[in-house]
């Protein structure tokens, strides 16, 4: 009996320790293999957090590596680390900048035009001789003759050529030249003309000293030298004799020059369209007094294509866009 109970308590006492065992075995793998717990334990401690890492922040949105702390630090200091301004400022800048690049070619252009005047002022391009006013750029397409400014003796242009353009008279004769540069900018004027069925014919161009005399006695002859002074320069002070200056007529009103051109459709065409190809009306209507010759919308006098439209525009005449009083540089 003694026997039997003795075994029975050492059963017992082998099954309580295997199930103590056991019990310590089961605790031991919970407290090293849940992850809920680790998670548990590390958040509070500021410890890294997997979903807090992955979560995309909407701020760095199709940005990527370093790009999107930058764009951040822009948008609240208005300025990028680097010291640069962020993408959106740099987007707001262009449009300042590109006018700033418009605003200085503009500059450049008037600057240009104006030191173009100063260098042709009449102020300084004048000087006396006898008692005469002789002009000391004759050979400038800027040049301004008048009945106060004239020629050098015996001056004639070296680079006469004949335009390719329609004459109202068919002879050869010296009228049918002009400088080089004025006769080739004259074939773009009556080509543009043409393609506007715009029809125009060259009456008159260069002129001598010899021929201006004559032309001018003979209108003293017909009119008097009181008219003839209002229409007909005297020699050496003819803008034609420079090989500058030409007249246009048309054959809807006989080619004549008269003041009626100015009111026909290809009057009003040359008077627009001429200073695109370097011309100017030389002689404007009610400016006489300035000029010294009644408005003649027939006589255009080449200035260069970089002048016209600015001396057009001004409504000025020549002699009042080279005065150094209308000048500022």
């Amino acid at each position: 009996m003694t026997t039997s109970t003795t075994k029975k308590r050492r059963w017992t006492m082998v099954l309580f320790t295997i199930m103590l065992l056991s019990a310590f075995a089961l605790a031991g793998c919970g407290n090293g293999e849940d992850p809920q717990e680790d998670q548990t334990q590390t958040t509070p401690d500021g410890a890294e957090n997997p979903s807090q890492e992955e979560t995309p922040d909407a701020s760095e949105d199709d940005n990527t590596g370093e790009d999107a702390p930058a764009d951040n630090d822009a948008n609240e200091n208005g300025e990028a680390p680097n010291g640069g301004q962020d993408n959106k400022d740099d987007d707001a800048e262009e449009p300042s900048e590109g006018a700033g690049e418009d605003d200085s070619t503009g500059s450049a252009e008037e600057d240009s035009i104006m030191a173009l005047r100063a260098a042709s002022s009449l102020q300084s391009t004048v000087e006396v001789i006898g008692d005469k006013n002789v002009v000391t750029n004759p050979d400038a397409i800027t040049v301004i003759v008048n009945k106060e400014r004239s020629l050098p003796d015996g001056y004639e242009p070296t680079d006469l050529v004949e335009p390719d353009v329609p004459f109202s008279f068919d002879e050869p004769h010296e009228k049918r030249h002009l400088r080089k540069e004025a006769a080739d900018a004259l074939e773009e004027l009556f080509a543009a003309a043409e393609a506007d069925n715009i029809e125009l014919r060259a009456v008159s161009g260069y002129r001598s000293y010899d021929r201006q005399v004559a032309v001018f006695n003979s209108s003293v002859e017909r009119n008097g030298e009181e008219y003839a002074l209002r229409v007909s320069a005297q020699p050496g002070k003819s803008e034609h004799q420079t090989g500058l200056s030409i007249d246009v007529s048309s054959p809807s009103v006989g080619n004549v020059l008269e003041e009626i051109l100015g009111d026909t459709e290809e009057g009003k065409w040359l008077a627009e369209h001429a200073p695109e190809f370097g011309f100017i009306i030389r002689y404007l209507e009610g400016r006489e007094e300035t000029t010294g010759y009644v408005y003649e919308p027939w006589h255009i006098r080449y200035v260069g294509k970089e002048l016209a439209p600015d001396i057009a525009a001004s409504g000025l005449t020549l002699e009042e866009y080279f005065d150094e009083a209308n000048i500022k540089l």
